[in-house]
């Protein structure tokens, strides 16, 4: 039987100011949580029921950490909840939420209210833009079984071509006093959409935590053999999966992680471990970053 001593804990050390040349504006809390994904403050979210899905995820991100979706849902509704996180904001939406002219007001109040938008593009069925439906448009209207082409406002619109910069869109949706700005390719096709919100994003969170496409990063949690669900969340754009086992250290884990590698380019977060040997093995196996601490 072990005898246990006297020992410290946190409250009991104390660190004592010294001097310093450092001024608060050139510290950098920047790490990295694996070699394809930096975090600009070192926080991360738990992959909790009581924690974790998209409202926190978003706050993280913003922020500069990362939050990590829990898996205790089903499939389609935790991708709905990592697709929630990368449409919050985007420097260019490049996939961009559409409806039909023929869809009624009550679709399009659906959309704008799941996905947290106060507008929606209309296209025809070639993806032609031919309207946009916002705010504005609706604010009045009582009866929500008018179709959305008899509400919209209707082209022409101020629209901008692909790779327009966002300071030069920016500069156009101020001249034209407009919140949101269609991105069309020459056949008038609808390739992506800037809002001024996005815009604001950005300069109220610089340390925002984003992708190379301008969208917050997300990580969502999976368990043993689903790789059905990691498939589906990698779709949804979701950054890094964190495989979750309570023993990180079996077999049944290191096979799930080898088959995810071989079939899916994503990072994949491993644990929990505590010992030398269970992280060699899973870094062997593949993994890009390992969790560390049961309990």
């Amino acid at each position: 039987m072990r005898i246990l001593q006297r020992a410290l804990t946190f409250e009991d050390v104390l660190m004592v100011p010294r001097k310093s040349s450092v001024l608060p504006k050139d510290v950098s809390l920047k790490s990295r949580l694996t070699k394809n994904i930096s975090l600009n403050i070192p926080f991360i979210s738990a992959a909790m029921d009581t924690v974790t899905e998209h409202k926190t995820a978003i706050a993280m991100a913003r922020l500069g950490g990362i939050g990590i979706v829990h898996k205790n849902m089903d499939i389609q509704t935790q991708v709905k909840e990592i697709t929630k996180v990368k449409k919050s904001e985007s420097g260019v939406i490049n996939d961009p939420i559409f409806i039909h002219a023929h869809r009624t007001l009550a679709d399009a109040k659906v959309i704008t209210d799941n996905y947290k938008i106060s507008g929606v593009p209309v296209v025809d069925d070639r993806g032609l833009l031919i309207g946009i439906l916002t705010n504005r448009d609706v604010r009045f209207e009582t009866d929500l079984s008018k179709k959305v082409g008899d509400v919209m406002t209707k082209m022409p619109l101020v629209t901008a071509r692909v790779g327009i910069s966002l300071e030069e869109a920016r500069d156009l949706m101020h001249k034209h006093k407009i919140e949101k700005l269609p991105i069309v390719d020459k056949d008038n096709v609808l390739k992506g959409l800037i809002t001024i919100k996005d815009i604001q994003k950005r300069i109220e969170y610089p340390e925002a935590n984003k992708d190379d496409f301008g969208r917050l990063r997300v990580g969502a949690a999976i368990g043993v053999g689903q790789l059905d669900r990691a498939e589906m969340l990698v779709k949804a754009g979701v950054d890094a999966l964190v495989l979750d086992s309570a023993h990180g250290h079996s077999a049944n884990i290191l096979h799930t992680l080898e088959e995810i590698k071989k079939s899916l380019v994503v990072d994949v977060i491993v644990g929990n471990v505590v010992t030398k040997e269970a992280t060699s093995d899973l870094i062997s196996a593949g993994a890009d970053a390992v969790k560390v601490g049961i309990g």
